[in-house]
């Protein structure tokens, strides 16, 4: 049986919840193939359990050739044997819920492998059963793709296909070609893999990429962007994607998810919305009682760097306000750069890990995770020549760093690979990051394992910290200060988010209880490098 759907205030438990991501390739190999798998996740389960978060998110284990490592599903209803099998995942689902975890799985509905058999029917010809489930459309008169669209990974959008003789749209690599999501036929077959999925006790989806599951019917080709402040590293970047993605009858269908997950009760569902309409898409996602519980962005993953200016201007796009979606926050995840190797300096590492950490568990929203940020693992630099990831092996050497995150999870730093393979692990992990192995970690009261289940165990002992209200009070350079207000409590969150001291905000009374402290901050002094306090205030 699940944990309690509920919690102690009668709020759904996904409600201000801490959710940790496990890339399952990365997170514990069971076989010594190198590769981690769907029961070395259920070995270590309990080190999750032992943080004190409320489910895990696993990352795609569906069958798949691999060729975006698992974003490219083959069979939606299905294990990958590189991960083990039906009765593998059922074996991790139990001993979840017997932890107390709730269990949140990928859903990828903008595309499928190019091997899943639906596309193979599809492409077979422009009459069977299946014909219009991808996206197909017929050259222009000099035999060019139908339109502009430029693929994220780089190249057209479109791949010839001489058995139709017509293009098929992909929008990131040619071997995941694009669901026609319009079609009903295919939302019904979409639903039905979620519904299999629900009926095995999962409580929850993390639906992949979602804003890319439509595009504009009428083909129209994109306007031109303006330039920005960065480089340009690829033909996507030269374009506004209105008609590519977006499409505003994604929200439609959204509404049938949630349909499908009321009937199974308190089933949490978030989507990952990227590009220029993101914060107006997570809102239409999410707004109401009739679409996703929440929704989350980019704001935090790809940023150069964490200012007080940016985490006040995203948070107050959401405010506590009737009708008003839930939001979700990540710092980190298998896509983005590791934090702390974008944030600060590496000497710095060890204070701002901390105030990461505190900043993340007092915002207002679900927070996400990702295996090893309660380790303070950084940015891996893996040389081309060890290079899995094809965004990074086509880009270089100007990539995404995808593999640089990717890197596997270590646990002692006396074991062979750190404990997580007896074989040759996938990708290395990094010498950097094995001392900072999990065992090490125990041992050492003063880690930041002992400090992340410190934090975590303080939000959901803070009714204000999990799903109060939040009031900016202060956003300058370097400090950042906001109030998260319930009926019962108020508490006060200060953070100094630069490497120089900062005079004690004007806004802020220089009392009341410290609830937390970094960097021994204390009320009403100048705040030290990196220092934060969370104050009980009337």
């Amino acid at each position: 049986m699940a944990p309690d759907s509920r919690d102690a205030g009668d709020r759904p438990w996904w409600k201000g919840a801490v959710l940790y991501q496990i890339y399952p390739r990365s997170f514990q190999d069971s076989n010594g193939d190198g590769i981690g798998d769907l029961p070395g996740i259920t070995a270590r389960l309990e080190h999750v359990a032992r943080l004190g978060v409320d489910a895990i998110w696993i990352s795609p284990f569906f069958p798949s050739p691999m060729r975006d490592f698992g974003y490219d599903i083959a069979d939606y209803c299905g294990v990958d044997p590189i991960f083990g099998t039906l009765a593998d995942f059922d074996a991790l689902v139990a001993r979840a819920h017997a932890l107390g975890l709730k269990v949140t799985i990928d859903q990828v509905y903008a595309h499928s492998s190019d091997l899943h058999p639906w596309f193979a029917q599809s492409r077979q010809d422009r009459d069977n059963d299946k014909a219009d489930w991808f996206v197909w459309a017929d050259p222009r008169a000099d035999g060019t793709p139908p339109n502009n669209w430029q693929s994220v990974f780089g190249g057209p959008a479109w791949t010839w296909d001489a058995r139709r003789r017509q293009y098929y749209m992909h929008q990131f690599l040619t071997s995941q070609p694009q669901l026609n999501v319009h079609n009903v036929a295919v939302q019904d077959a979409l639903l039905g893999a979620m519904r299999f999925w629900l009926d095995r006790g999962v409580d929850g989806f993390r639906l992949d990429a979602l804003n890319h599951a439509m595009h504009d019917p009428e083909l129209r080709d994109n306007p031109p962007a303006p330039e920005g402040e960065g480089p340009r590293t690829r033909p996507f970047d030269y374009q506004i994607r209105r008609y590519s993605q977006s499409h505003p009858g994604v929200v439609d269908f959204v509404a049938r998810i949630r349909a499908l997950t009321d009937r199974y009760g308190a089933i949490f569902t978030v989507a990952e919305v990227g590009g220029d309409l993101a914060e107006q898409e997570m809102k239409a996602y999410t707004a109401g009682e009739g679409h996703l519980n929440s929704a989350y962005g980019f704001n935090f993953l790809y940023a150069p760097a964490l200012t007080p200016g940016l985490i006040a201007d995203t948070l107050a796009r959401w405010p506590d306000e009737p009708g008003m979606g839930w939001p979700s926050w990540a710092f980190e995840n298998h896509d983005a750069p590791r934090a702390l190797s974008r944030w600060c300096a590496p000497e710095d590492q060890p204070t701002f890990a901390r105030l990461k950490m505190l900043l993340l568990m007092a915002l207002r929203g679900n927070v996400i995770l990702y295996q090893g940020e309660e380790l303070g693992i950084t940015q891996v630099d893996i040389p081309f020549e060890k290079l899995q990831d094809p965004e990074a092996i086509a880009n270089w050497p100007l990539t995404l760093s995808r593999d640089g995150a990717r890197t596997p999870l270590p646990w002692s730093v006396d074991a062979a690979e750190a404990g997580f393979t007896d074989g040759e692990p996938w990708l290395p992990l990094g010498a950097e990051n094995v001392a900072r192995a999990v065992a090490a970690q125990e041992g050492d009261p003063a880690s930041l394992l002992h400090f992340t289940r410190a934090m975590i165990a303080l939000r959901k002992a803070n009714p204000a910290l999990r799903h109060g209200r939040l009031d900016i009070m202060r956003a300058d350079d370097q400090c950042l200060a906001f109030r998260r207000v319930t009926e019962d409590q108020a508490l006060t969150c200060i953070f100094n988010l630069s490497p120089t001291p900062a005079p004690w905000p004007d806004e802020v009374e220089g009392r009341g209880a410290i609830i937390a402290a970094i960097g021994d901050a204390a009320p009403g002094m100048a705040l030290p490098p990196y220092a934060a306090l969370l104050l009980a205030q009337d």
